[in-house]
């Protein structure tokens, strides 16, 4: 909360430690901004929030732990009067979406000047009202759209497939494609979540609930090596052990992990 000097209280998060530094320095030059605590991770992020009570929570969207958005929920509950502004590389709008719903008064990506950074707080501080938004126009046009209309059906479904580390051709003859139609169907989803790849693509339809995540990302367990009854053999009694198999592996390759083609 404010201090008595009606000084500006932030907490930063985010999971580089020069990122922090570099914010730590931009905003404590200031003399109406107090840095008043730092964290790298969710849980943490929870901790010093719940203690220090900020004016101002600058939040890094992706930062270890919980999602953005549960991250958002759970900081509102334990400090109501704490404004939260995003910090993001990119600005996919169903993300946006999302954060906005879960009540966050700003976001800002990460190439903005420090000066709007600092009039951002400024801002957000000053009037209980005011949102703040620096993000692209083709972002902007996109977010009155609803979120399945921003992919077509064809294309979550190959974005599907891809999430579980199937190639191009396996995904071509599951859904009776050519090969060069799911490639097609790919770079209009890279273009439209602006993804530099397969995995940065699944990852961001994911956060933005554009797709469900593969079970093994679901249930991230260890997978215990398993001993199969015993069977009668021609020669010896040995029990046959079942082979372990990683998610991802390729079929008749246990442990080898299956790198998806195109």
């Amino acid at each position: 909360m404010s201090s008595a000097d009606g000084s500006i209280s932030i907490v930063i998060v985010d999971d580089h430690a020069l990122v922090r530094d570099g914010l730590n320095e931009i905003l404590g030059a200031q003399p109406d901004l107090r840095v008043v605590g730092q964290a790298g991770n969710s849980a943490d992020a929870l901790t010093v929030v719940s203690r220090e009570r900020p004016d101002i929570v600058l939040l890094d969207v992706e930062i270890p732990g919980a999602e953005a958005a549960d991250t958002v929920h759970a900081m509102s509950r334990l400090s109501p009067d704490s404004k939260i502004i995003i910090l993001s590389m990119y600005d996919g709008p169903q993300l946006l979406r999302r954060l906005f719903g879960a009540g966050i008064r700003g976001y800002l990506l990460k190439s903005v000047h420090q000066n709007e950074l600092v009039a951002a707080v400024r801002s957000v501080h000053a009037e209980p009202e005011r949102i703040v938004l620096s993000v692209s126009r083709d972002c902007l046009s996109q977010l009155d759209r609803s979120p399945r209309e921003i992919l077509t059906e064809r294309e979550r479904e190959v974005l599907e497939l891809t999430a579980e580390a199937l190639s191009n051709c396996q995904i071509a003859s599951m859904l009776a494609l050519t090969e060069a139609t799911v490639k097609r169907h790919l770079r209009n989803v890279f273009i439209k979540l602006d993804a530099v790849s397969r995995i940065d693509a699944v990852n961001k339809a994911i956060a933005a609930s554009l797709i469900t995540p593969p079970a093994r990302l679901r249930a991230e367990v260890p997978t215990r090596l398993t001993t199969a009854p015993a069977q009668p053999a021609e020669r010896g009694s040995q029990a046959a052990v079942a082979r372990q198999r990683t998610p991802g592996s390729s079929p008749g390759a246990p442990g080898r992990r299956y790198r998806p083609q195109g």
